[in-house]
């Protein structure tokens, strides 16, 4: 009798311990987000230095700044990272919302949303720091246009800023207007504050490819709210594949004025790579579209700059994107040459500078570190002169495509290199 009463108490124990370990299974089926979704940025802009360092002082007191960005992928679930980076004190950040844009300043009813921070609606940033928000249940469509809305309840001082925006941000007079269907304005700019990152929760098979470069990526010369940089157009083109839709973000991590080797507008390239590639969530893949800069700044007389010793070698230049593809190969991403494009005719340009930029293509296109090279340079150069830009393609500088040749530049890349598994 004993012994039944032993056998029937561990029957009845495997019994609730099989229950048991099959709870957490069914709950997560049920309802939790899946083991396999991650975060990937769906939009994302290089942070700069405060706008006071290069002349023009954007500081803000007792305002409300919305800021509208364009989504590559979509997702239910969405956050956002704001940055401090390039400021020497603190700022204060009293709230900030997010929607989906209906038309100029104006939101869509009903998609509003306050962001909040580690639970809190106020957070302060301290210098050179970023903050992530927690996540918020929002339908975020592919290709659409978010508002991100931030209120700055005291002096924030010159701000951490990307200043080629491509859309207008709205700034307004005194208040907190961040809840506002259709925010009262009284200037707008073209330049996004503290916003780094948007990102949405996506499948595991999501990935996010970084356009990293200078002015020829962070679309120069394109007009506002059209979005017709080539990294817009490869979005596009990714997103309209049969069986890759809402998989591939693209990340325009491109400064205008950027360089490889020195600052100027922005970090030099081996400066700011780790923060603008490497700590992207859910990247795979690199484009680096940089050098033209380096080649060219040296002949520029610029106000209280030696530029003249920031000459740099063809060599020089190849050596700074050797250490770029290192250090990409190193944390297992795929990194992807692109050509540097013709620039006869810019204000820069010397037969001296067009002997490095020729140096430099060869060795992008022969010299086989990259995984796989998107020739640029062949896709918007006039065939007859091919030191130029093509005339369709040329916005009219002889250095920035037109919206032709971004397009072009966009067409160039070869989609099979995002294809498989992704990473290296």
């Amino acid at each position: 009798m004993q012994c039944g009463r032993y056998r029937r108490f561990w029957f009845s124990a495997a019994v609730v311990a099989a229950l048991l370990l099959s709870v957490p299974n069914f709950v997560a089926r049920a309802g939790a987000p899946k083991a396999a979704d991650h975060w990937v940025g769906t939009w994302s802009a290089s942070p700069e230095a405060a706008a006071g360092s290069i002349g023009s002082s954007e500081s803000f007191a007792n305002q409300t700044v919305r800021m509208i960005v364009h989504t590559s992928i979509g997702g239910h679930r969405v956050r956002v990272r704001l940055s401090n980076a390039y400021n020497t004190t603190p700022v204060v950040i009293g709230a900030v919302h997010i929607a989906l844009r209906s038309r100029e300043a104006a939101i869509q009813p009903g998609s509003d949303h306050p962001l909040t921070f580690s639970g809190l609606q106020s957070v302060t940033i301290p210098p050179g720091a970023l903050v992530l928000s927690d996540p918020v249940d929002l339908e975020v469509p592919e290709l659409s246009d978010l508002s991100v809305s931030v209120y700055v309840p005291g002096s924030a001082g010159p701000a951490t800023w990307h200043t080629t925006g491509h859309h207008p941000t709205y700034i307004s007079g005194t208040g907190n207007f961040t809840s506002s269907a259709d925010m009262p304005y009284a200037t707008m700019k073209p330049s996004w504050y503290w916003l780094a990152d948007v990102e949405v929760l996506a499948p595991a098979d999501a990935q996010a490819i970084v356009a990293f470069g200078d002015s020829i990526t962070d679309g120069a010369a394109t007009k506002p709210d059209t979005n017709s940089d080539w990294p817009s157009v490869l979005a596009k083109r990714l997103l309209s594949q049969s069986g890759h839709h809402s998989e591939i973000a693209v990340l325009n991590e491109g400064i205008s004025g950027n360089r490889v080797l020195h600052d100027f507008i922005g970090q030099n390239a081996l400066a700011r790579f780790d923060a603008d590639v490497l700590a992207q969530p859910g990247v795979r893949s690199v484009i680096l579209l940089l050098g033209i800069n380096d080649i060219g700044f040296n002949t520029l007389k610029l106000p209280g700059r030696d530029t003249v010793s920031e000459a740099v070698t063809a060599d020089e230049i190849i050596a700074g994107q050797r250490q770029i593809i290192e250090r990409a190969h190193e944390h297992g991403l795929r990194i992807f040459g692109g050509t540097l494009t013709p620039f006869e005719g810019a204000r820069y340009y010397s037969a001296e500078g067009e002997a490095k930029r020729q140096a430099v293509n060869a060795w992008i296109r022969t010299g086989g570190a990259f995984d796989g090279v998107i020739d640029f340079d062949a896709a918007v150069r006039d065939p007859g002169h091919p030191t130029q830009v093509s005339a369709a393609d040329d916005s009219g500088d002889h250095l920035h495509p037109s919206a032709a040749g971004y397009k072009a530049m966009g067409e160039a890349v070869d989609l099979s290199l995002f294809s498989g598994a992704a990473s290296r």
